[in-house]
């Protein structure tokens, strides 16, 4: 199954001086535990539920920092077309949960683990 079938097509995203503590309620508003970092049309970043757990543990103000200081720079993506089994070896591979999803570069959806997870448990219910 193909990555572009699989992936949440509403990509989620902030803005790298939005503060952690917007994106915080942005990611429990929306069910979700990573979003896209654009500045003007480009992807810069990817922030993530593991990202907001790493700033707390360091004790820093939610409301005063900005995701610029706590987000992963320049994200991995995967292309639409990539096979489910090529987008987990490669999220494993490079340690990742959650991946922006390109079509020609641009960025069209946002795969996760438990989307994987989930594909694979519906592809074999036994």
């Amino acid at each position: 199954m193909k990555v572009g079938t699989l992936c949440r097509h509403e990509v989620m995203t902030a803005g790298p001086e939005d503060s952690l503590a917007d994106v915080a309620s942005r990611m429990q508003y929306n069910e979700v535990s990573a979003l896209a970092v654009f500045e003007d049309e480009n992807l810069v970043g990817i922030v993530t539920e593991r990202d907001l757990v790493r700033a707390m543990a360091e004790g820093v103000d939610p409301a005063g920092t900005a995701v610029v200081v706590y987000m992963t720079p320049d994200p991995l993506t995967i292309d639409e077309d990539a096979e489910a089994a090529e987008a987990a070896a490669f999220m494993l591979k490079v340690g990742a949960r959650h991946l922006p999803v390109v079509d020609g570069g641009r960025v069209v959806g946002m795969i996760s683990a438990r989307d994987l997870l989930e594909a694979e448990a519906q592809a074999d219910p036994g």
